[in-house]
Order: structure tokens, then C-alpha cells, then sequence
């Protein structure tokens, strides 16, 4: 038989616990390695029905099959690949696409459904999942659903599911899953040797340029993929050349390659050993790509070049070195792609991760749904002043990792409900956006009211507009200067001046004499001057505001009207807008 972790059998418990109160879909999130199939083994033996194990593809389904029964349990096959279609014991391994196709009775009497890879799962009501779930929820109502997955963030969509038992809401958009009830870090794996600790080489060649594709903050197409390696064709050679030489002179056993598209893996292959490397894309035939990845697991050689097939349901213990040449947005992918070199193996001490892509993701970085404002930001942690919970935002350190400017736009707390597990948002917004009518705080990057439903004008759009008019101007700043004066009748006031990189300037006037003027400037200036607005600044006079200047920011572009011979300004936009 076998012995479950403290970690399975926590995530054991707390499925359990969970479904005995509720029976909406939930996530359990495991890296690779942590040994899903022992989770899933358990909960299949002590579950009162039958069980259903869903997977996408036929690797997966023996795979967990094969696990399954090597525990001295007994379980069907449902999968047209695998040339099995059993329908009658009480666990069932089965392939999405053949469940998919079964007849009506194969559906009855089953209380658990596990899928596997549960971030292919949408909201689609015409996908084969969704089909599915309905033709199991027909029979039983009342039937649990738990999905696992080791990257519950996908691009184009956000979080798979609303909220963390811990409190924590991802979204609050529609989702199938509503609570991920486990989540066992990377680190925790590797800090307790259950896998093998990644090393990531600073490589010395120059590596690949993918920053225009990710600028702008959109989905880069194929197209402008591989336009921007056909500008950069010459680096390839020597990327493949420095791979070889590290794992020559550290006698390397295994190396996956992470291409970028099927034109990229060619021109890969071509600088690789003759014999020692052997190439897997999508449109590669099932039994060669078995016959491909049996040969590697068997050594016969080094190089497993891959185009995004191999980034899951993928087992190859003596891997000790991953090389991404191909980019990603997300932090969960990338390490789910440099989990592929974590599993334990005999004479492996460490994983090399050679990175050429330039992204700058952190193995064990959390995933931060919002872009990221600027190159040199981080994930940080930030407590919420209201209700304690602590954030990960972007923002940026100093040289001894001292916080010193955040990004974060609202709370993602929450009050979960004891026994239904009910959330209530905190609700705290570090930054926000007024309502020109109704003084409503919105997101900052909202286009209409949550209170009155006005229409919000977009930051860009304000930039567009301020371009393309001759009475209003758009400064970049480069610096800021904080002034005190006095007006003929003697009253101070503080003059902000924004200075750009050709010393051209932009100012503006705050009296700060009495409560409302005070009240008018926290409002206008200070919500969104604050490097950590949830600090607060106790600003009483000019002086004050002077004295604090370090803990100020600049915008990204200060917009201004003509007024006769002087320009006004009137609106600035941060980083975060953008």
C-alpha cells in the first residue's frame, strides 16, 4: 500500500472537510512532484460511490492508472487511446474526449469527479467538460467535483477560481470553481527534499529580446513571435552553443528545450550533436512522440527539444536541465515548465535553469493577476490597514529590500464563513478612481461607475485626446519640486512643479490653510502621490508635505489645458492606470 505525506493527507482532510459542507467545485494546487496521484488514490478508497478521473490526454490517464493500481487498488480505463473502455468498476480512469462520447448509463451512481489539469475546464456550455459535468449532475445532483492543477492562473482569463479558504479572493468574476481548498507552495517541496532544488545560471551569452511583445500589456500573436526571433535569428547559435558547453562540463544527464514555435525548435535542432537529439511538436504522431519520450527516459539521448507539448502530464526523473528559450507572461507556467526538472532522480543533485527569455520570473514568485507596471518592480507583500489580510502586489525595494513603493489597488481579503465558507470582501482600495458625479471610489481601471453607471473615461483615451489637441499639452516628468510660497496677501501655499527631460515645466498651487483646503489636497494630490497610500501622511502645513517628499511619486504623464497665456493641469496618470 502506501503512506500519504502530512501534506496529501492535509489536502485529503481538507477536501473532505469541505464537501461536508459544500458542493460547489473546488481546486486543490500541487506543483509537479508533489504526488497528486497519492490525493487522488486516497480519495478514490474511502469515497461511498464511484469515481470518476478525469484527464485531456492519454498520458495522464495511464499515468494515474498506473499509480493508482501500483497502490493495490483495483480501477477501469475509459480511453479510446489506450484501447480500454471499462464502465463498471467503482474508480474509472477516463480521457475527457472518450467520457465525452459514452453512453448515457456509464454516467449513474458516481459522487466524486476528479479532473485532472482542471485549468482546461471553462465556462463554455458546449465544451466536452461542461457536457460532461452535465450528464454527472443529471444522475446526482449533489455530486463533488475537485479539480486539480499545478498552474490555476491562465492568461487571457485570470485566476480558474474565485476564493482561497484562507481568505483570499482572486476574482470575483463568474468561474466554475469556486474555492481552491489546498495549495502547497514550491518552496515548501524543495525546502523538505522533495524535490530537487532548481540552480538558475545567470547565462553569459546575450539573450533573447521579447519585450516589445509584452509592452503593451495584450496577447502577442504567433505571428509577432516569430517576427521578433527572425530579428534575433543570429542569437540562436550561440544560445544552443553555451547550452551545450554547461552541460558538457557539468556531465548533465537529461536537457528539455523550451522553444518558442515549430520554425524556432528546427533552427535549435540544427546547432544541437548529431544523434544526441530528438524533436516533439504538436503535430507529431502519438506512437512516434511514446517511442521519443520512452527512448529519453531510457537515455539513448540528451536533447528533448519541445513547441509546448511537454509542458505537462511529463515524467522524466533524470532531467537536471531546463533551457526556456521561449517566453510566457505567467509565473505558474514558467514554473510549472521548470517543475519538468524537479522530480528526484539517482545521481541528481540539482536542476540548472537556463533561461534565455529575458522575462525575469521568479521560481518561486507568487502570480500577480495585474501587468506589471514596470521593469524593475517585484512581488511584494502588502498588510491591508482595514482587515490585516497581506497582499502580494507589484512594487519596488531599495537595495536592502525595503518597500518602497507599491501598486496594489485593492484588498484581496476577505471573511469567509465558518461553516459555508461565504465570502465577504474586504472591500479596502489602496487606490481608486472618484466618480466625477456621485464621488463613488471605482477600480482605476474601471470604464463605468459600480454606483451610478457614468461612464469613466479610459487613461489612454484621455492621453489620445490630449495629443491630438492643440490647447492641451502632455509632459512626461523626470522630476518633481516641491516648493513653499506666499501669495501678495503673505498666505503660503506649496507649488509642485514637474520638470521633464528637457527641463520644460508644468506647476500646481495647494493652499493648505484650513480643514476643507487640507481635505481638498489629501483627496486631489496625496491619494494618488503616495508611494504606499495606506500609510498615510499627517500633513498639517506646507512644511509638512516638503518634509515627506520621499515618500511621494511621480506620474507617468501630467495632462494640461491652456488658460489664456498659462497652462492648467488637469488630470495625471500613474503607471498602475496604464
Amino acid at each position: 500500500m502506501y503512506t500519504l505525506r502530512p501534506y496529501q493527507q492535509e489536502a485529503v482532510d481538507r477536501t473532505l472537510n469541505y464537501f461536508r459542507k459544500r458542493r460547489s467545485p473546488a481546486v486543490i494546487v500541487l506543483p509537479t512532484g508533489a504526488g497528486k496521484s497519492l490525493v487522488i488514490a486516497e480519495l478514490a478508497k474511502i469515497a461511498k460511490g464511484r469515481v470518476l478521473v478525469l484527464a485531456h490526454v492519454k498520458e495522464l490517464v495511464e499515468q494515474n492508472h498506473l499509480k493508482y493500481e501500483s497502490y493495490g487498488l483495483q480501477a477501469g480505463i475509459y480511453s479510446a487511446g489506450l484501447n480500454q473502455k471499462d464502465s463498471q468498476q467503482k474508480v474509472i480512469f477516463g480521457s475527457i474526449q472518450s467520457v465525452a462520447k459514452a453512453h448515457d448509463g456509464f454516467f449513474r451512481d458516481f459522487t466524486l469527479l476528479v479532473i485532472d489539469e482542471c485549468h482546461r475546464v471553462g465556462l463554455r456550455p458546449e465544451s466536452q467538460y461542461a457536457k460532461v459535468i452535465e450528464q454527472l449532475r443529471h444522475n446526482n445532483p449533489r455530486i463533488c467535483i475537485l479539480g486539480l492543477t499545478a498552474t490555476p492562473f491562465r492568461l487571457g482569463l485570470g485566476w480558474i477560481y474565485n476564493y482561497t479558504l484562507s481568505g483570499e479572493i482572486k476574482t470575483q468574476e463568474l468561474r466554475f470553481f469556486k474555492h481552491c481548498i489546498y495549495e502547497l507552495p514550491l518552496q515548501y517541496m524543495i525546502r523538505n527534499q522533495y524535490l530537487t532544488p532548481p540552480v538558475k545560471v545567470d547565462t553569459p551569452v546575450t539573450a533573447y529580446d521579447f519585450s516589445e511583445l509584452t509592452e503593451d500589456g495584450q496577447a502577442y500573436s504567433m505571428t509577432q513571435l516569430e517576427e521578433a526571433l527572425k530579428r534575433q535569428r543570429r542569437l540562436t547559435p550561440l544560445i544552443v552553443k553555451n547550452i551545450i558547453h554547461i552541460t558538457d562540463s557539468d556531465q548533465r544527464q537529461g536537457v528539455m528545450i523550451f522553444s518558442s514555435t515549430v520554425e524556432h525548435a528546427h533552427e535549435i535542432m540544427e546547432h544541437l550533436p548529431a544523434g544526441q537529439a530528438r524533436l516533439v511538436i504538436g503535430t507529431t504522431e502519438l506512437s512516434q512522440r511514446d517511442q521519443i519520450v520512452a527512448e529519453f527516459k531510457q537515455k539513448k539521448f540528451k536533447y528533448l527539444v519541445n513547441v509546448s507539448v511537454l509542458t505537462t502530464g511529463f515524467d522524466a526523473a533524470h532531467v537536471d536541465v531546463i533551457a526556456l528559450l521561449r517566453p510566457t507572461e505567467s509565473v505558474s507556467l514558467y514554473q510549472q515548465i521548470i517543475g519538468r526538472g524537479l522530480r528526484l532522480g539517482t545521481d541528481k543533485k540539482d536542476c540548472l535553469v537556463l533561461d534565455y527569455t529575458g522575462m525575469g520570473h521568479s521560481i518561486y514568485g507568487p502570480e500577480i493577476a495585474d501587468k506589471r507596471p514596470a521593469t524593475e518592480s517585484v512581488a511584494v507583500q502588502v498588510p491591508c490597514p482595514k482587515c490585516g489580510f497581506v497582499n502580494n502586489f507589484w512594487g519596488i525595494l531599495d537595495a536592502e529590500g525595503n518597500l518602497l513603493e507599491h501598486f496594489g489597488r485593492k484588498c484581496q481579503g476577505g471573511h469567509p464563513h465558518p461553516q459555508t465558507y461565504e465570502m465577504t470582501p474586504c472591500g479596502y482600495r489602496f487606490r481608486f478612481k472618484l466618480c466625477p458625479k456621485c464621488s463613488a471610489e471605482n477600480d482605476i481601471g474601471a470604464r463605468n461607475c459600480h454606483r451610478c453607471g457614468s461612464v469613466l473615461i479610459d487613461p489612454d483615451e484621455k492621453l489620445k485626446q490630449a495629443r491630438l489637441s492643440k490647447d492641451m499639452h502632455v509632459l512626461t516628468p523626470d522630476s518633481i519640486e516641491l516648493l513653499e510660497r506666499a501669495d501678495k496677501n503673505g498666505r503660503p501655499y506649496l507649488q509642485v512643479k514637474y520638470y521633464d527631460y528637457d527641463a520644460n515645466a508644468l506647476s500646481e498651487v495647494h493652499y493648505l490653510n484650513n480643514q476643507t483646503s487640507l481635505k481638498k489636497f489629501k483627496i486631489n494630490f496625496l491619494r494618488s502621490h503616495m508611494k504606499k497610500p495606506e500609510l498615510g501622511l499627517n500633513i498639517r502645513r506646507v512644511s509638512d508635505v516638503i518634509d515627506s517628499q520621499t515618500a511621494l511619486r511621480m506620474p507617468a504623464f501630467v495632462i494640461a489645458r491652456k488658460k489664456g497665456k498659462f497652462w492648467k493641469i488637469t488630470e495625471k496618470i500613474f503607471r498602475e492606470e496604464l
